[in-house]
């Protein structure tokens, strides 16, 4: 079993940067792929952005190429999401995933889940 708890969302002024925080518990996490998605008011949910936890190979959605950053730290067992050059359309529930196995840019295959954090970027 594993658990994710996120934290670090918050308001902020477009431009700005936020960095959300996904601490993960309950087992090791070697061949273990972690995501980042997130879930705009009546829309789908989306994936952001992944790490391998083993080999720290990344994959982004275009939308968050060159502005967000994906990292991990292996003695903390917690992955990061480091948000630049934030827009309004990032205003998300940004939930943090893991799955077994390769990283993989569906929520369909995530088997946990956080609880999200609130990100709201105003204008």
């Amino acid at each position: 079993q594993v658990q994710l708890v996120e934290s670090g969302g918050g308001l902020v002024q477009a431009g700005g940067s936020l960095r959300l925080s996904c601490a993960a518990s309950g087992r090791t996490f070697s061949g273990t792929a972690m995501g980042w998605f997130r879930q705009a008011p009546g829309k789908e949910r989306e994936f952001v952005a992944a790490i391998s936890w083993s080999t720290g190979i990344t994959d982004y959605a275009d939308s968050v190429k060159g502005r967000f950053t994906i990292s991990r730290d292996n003695a903390k067992n917690t992955v990061y999401l480091q948000m630049n050059s934030l827009k309004p359309e990032d205003t998300a529930v940004y939930y943090c995933a893991a799955r077994f196995g390769r990283i993989i840019a569906s929520a369909s295959f995530y088997n946990y889940w956080g609880q999200g954090t609130q990100v709201t970027v105003s204008s």
